[in-house]
């Protein structure tokens, strides 16, 4: 029997990740695998204007509900407690009592660019300092609008702050989720004055900022007593699972959005490309740095047409899209929450174009396959140019990666093999890794994640040429986007 007063790495851990639409939890033993998992929906409220919200007491209710279910189907104790979370999503709450004072507003969630407008004389300082763009996908500017538009009181933070006090006590954010707000100064990883005062943030209580693994307080949410050790953001979880640990090296994931993030190393590279620069992950007080790139809508994409009966859900979009050899001419730019990186243009819609009478439900699906894949080439190539070097290859994971035409699109467009994950949920085994390196700071991170293997590698079937010319086909519609709506 496992004692909970003095766990080790080498017992089971329990994995939560508390996603956009759900949380799976998962609990992993380092010699038998996933011995138990559990998952719970969530439903954010998708409203007119590009407001997206969630509520609060689902997105804990989520947490114990999958957290418990996966001790029940283990049938055995845990050691420690890892948890992943969706990043940008904010709210406000009582500190005191744990009551949120308002819904989450969710990191899709455009509301605040009212907020970004105001700002915009000061883009460049905000970039220099945080290494994010102005935009309301990040927290700080949905944090700022909570406070002009909501309430002045109890604290505003990211979601995973609240999850955290609920469970433990503790008022903490991990590095690489605080550098997600705009609010973090990227270079010395602290809270960043300056940006405060610009967001009008400057009187705030934050949390504290401490690493992904380390001992953060007990919880006796799933039973007994036992500790929360790791804490790592989503995607940089994901990173961390795909053994994406070295310079050069990419990932991305195909969920709600699509993410591929690229290892920089010690240090934060500061490209003109258009992506994200910021903290991948702190250990032992040491960062290490990664580039980010966004796509918004790509399995909410899929919903949007398995809700205009175009398909009854993702599992349609290989056999419908298989029945027509190409996209029949159409074009689908899936802006359908803005265009992310490396365009930054969140007030954009998607277009639709080449539609003819003989456009079939196969060339809309192919249409949206070649759109995600494009928008995914076009971050690799903005990795490409900030790191001064050609990808090898791509790592993905997420639901979507199901997809053989998906994939298949993707390797053909990229001109790069892709690799898809034999692990189905990486972003949990993520943070599994940090918080059995929290049981044990002497175990090397690189033996607590799992070791890479691809479930299948997705060559490309067509030459560089084709794939030039469709991706110019796809950057034309993207231009034609903004031309006609000027920022």
């Amino acid at each position: 029997m496992i004692s909970y007063e003095r766990p080790t790495a080498r017992h089971p851990v329990l994995a939560v990740d508390q996603g956009t639409s759900g949380t799976k939890a998962l609990v992993v033993c380092p010699e038998r695998g996933v011995i138990g998992s559990g998952a719970a929906a969530v439903r954010p409220r998708y409203l007119p204007g590009g407001l997206v919200e969630a509520d609060p007491a689902e997105l804990l209710s989520s947490v114990l509900d999958a957290g418990r279910q996966a001790l029940a189907d283990a049938g055995e104790p845990v050691a420690a407690v890892g948890l992943a979370n969706q990043g940008e999503t904010v709210l406000a709450w009582d500190p005191h009592s744990g009551e949120p004072l308002t819904r989450a507003l969710v990191w899709q969630d455009r509301r605040a660019a009212t907020i970004c407008n105001e700002l915009a004389p000061h883009a460049q300082e905000l970039k220099k300092l945080t290494g994010l763009p102005l935009d309301p996908y990040f927290a700080a500017p949905k944090m700022a609008w909570i406070r002009r538009h909501l309430t002045r009181q109890g604290v505003v933070t990211t979601s995973d702050a609240w999850l955290i006090h609920h469970l433990t006590g503790a008022f903490v954010t991990d590095a690489a989720t605080a550098g997600r707000t705009q609010l973090l100064d990227l270079d010395d990883v602290t809270w960043s004055p300056r940006a405060l005062d610009l967001y009008g943030l400057a009187e705030e209580r934050l949390p504290a900022v401490v690493d992904a693994a380390g001992p953060v307080g007990t919880t006796t949410a799933f039973g007994p007593e036992i500790p929360l050790t790791g804490l790592l953001v989503d995607q940089q979880a994901a990173l961390l699972a795909q053994d994406v640990t070295e310079p050069g090296s990419a990932k991305c994931t195909y969920g709600t959005g699509a993410f591929l993030l690229a290892q920089t190393g010690a240090r934060p590279r500061r490209g003109d490309s258009g992506l994200v620069s910021c903290v991948a992950w702190r250990l032992d007080g040491k960062s290490s740095y990664c580039l980010d790139g966004q796509v918004y809508t790509v399995a909410s994409a899929v919903r949007w047409l398995t809700d205009l009966g175009v398909i009854g859900g993702a599992e349609d979009i290989d056999p419908v899209g298989s029945a027509v050899p190409d996209a029949g001419g159409v074009t689908f730019v899936p802006a359908l929450a803005g265009l992310a990186a490396p365009w930054w243009r969140g007030d954009l819609r998607g277009s639709l174009t080449g539609l003819g009478l003989d456009t079939t439900a196969g060339h809309l699906v192919r249409a949206l396959c070649e759109g995600i894949a494009a928008q995914v080439t076009s971050l690799a190539d903005a990795v490409a140019a900030d790191l001064g070097e050609p990808l090898r290859s791509l790592r993905v994971d997420g639901g979507l990666t199901r997809s053989a035409l998906l994939m298949q699109t993707q390797a053909d467009l990229l001109q790069l093999p892709v690799e898809v994950s034999a692990l189905p949920d990486a972003t949990a085994l993520g943070a599994e890794a940090v918080a059995r390196v929290g049981l044990d700071p002497g175990l090397a991170l690189t033996d607590a994640i799992p070791a890479w293997r691809p479930a299948a590698v997705y060559e490309p079937r067509i030459g560089a040429d084709e794939a030039a010319e469709r991706l110019a086909g796809f950057r034309s519609a993207v231009t034609a986007l903004l031309e006609r709506t000027p920022s």
